[in-house]
């Protein structure tokens, strides 16, 4: 499989300070992911996962990479393509 689109969706609210976008990735034209999110955390920048909280509180992914190797390629993907949009101030859409 390869990434063959990814759409950003900046987050420009106040109480959002960590999250910066939402993310959706398309993989061989046919298949997408909706709902990963870019957050600027204490370690830097990553990506989370789509998840559905529980009704214990816990968070659990929806849709996750199997392999390290193909979670690296999303991250990089969708980091990339943050920087991206950051350096030219081009916003595909904005969740307020």
């Amino acid at each position: 499989m390869r990434i063959t689109d990814v759409r950003l969706r900046t987050v420009k609210n106040e109480n959002e300070l960590k999250l910066k976008a939402y993310a959706d990735v398309t993989f061989d034209e046919c298949f997408v992911i909706h709902g990963l999110k870019i957050i600027d955390g204490q370690k830097g920048m990553f990506v989370a996962m789509p998840s559905r909280k529980m009704p214990d509180g816990e968070y659990k992914d929806i849709a996750h990479p199997i392999t390290p190797e193909l979670r690296k390629e999303i991250t990089d993907a969708v980091i990339a393509k943050y920087n991206e949009m950051e350096s030219t101030d081009v916003v595909v859409a904005e969740v307020v």
